[in-house]
């Protein structure tokens, strides 16, 4: 999740609003928490941990994703596999890593499925 996302979900889960937040954040207006909100600014260090004070939770947990976007061992495509991986569901997720794992010539532990149910003697006439 985008931190600007984040901040919106946190803002709107504490009740806080916009103003709110700027009386609580060091050198920050009206227009500048709502450009974070917006994703059109980033905060700095100050104000992210003014931010994770206000929030009540750790800044680490505001910076988790911009963190790994920002990841300079990820090649641009590792960023792009990783965001399509992240928008398939579970089960989605499964079969495009044992697609991938096929393709590297890895194999990957899959987890145990369901017995499968055998098809009853007049079923099958």
């Amino acid at each position: 999740m985008s931190l600007d996302t984040t901040l919106r979900l946190l803002a709107k889960a504490s009740g806080l609003s916009v103003a709110d937040l700027a009386t609580a954040i060091p050198r920050a207006g009206a227009a500048t928490v709502s450009a974070w909100l917006r994703g059109e600014k980033l905060p700095g260090k100050d104000q992210l941990d003014a931010l994770a004070r206000a929030f009540g939770v750790p800044a680490g947990a505001l910076l988790a994703e911009l963190a790994s976007t920002l990841d300079p061992a990820r090649t641009q495509g590792e960023h792009d596999l990783l965001a399509a991986y992240r928008a398939l569901n579970s089960r989605q997720q499964g079969a495009l890593l044992e697609v991938a794992a096929g393709m590297a010539g890895t194999r990957r532990s899959a987890p145990p499925r369901a017995p499968r149910k055998r098809a009853s003697k007049k079923a099958a006439r």
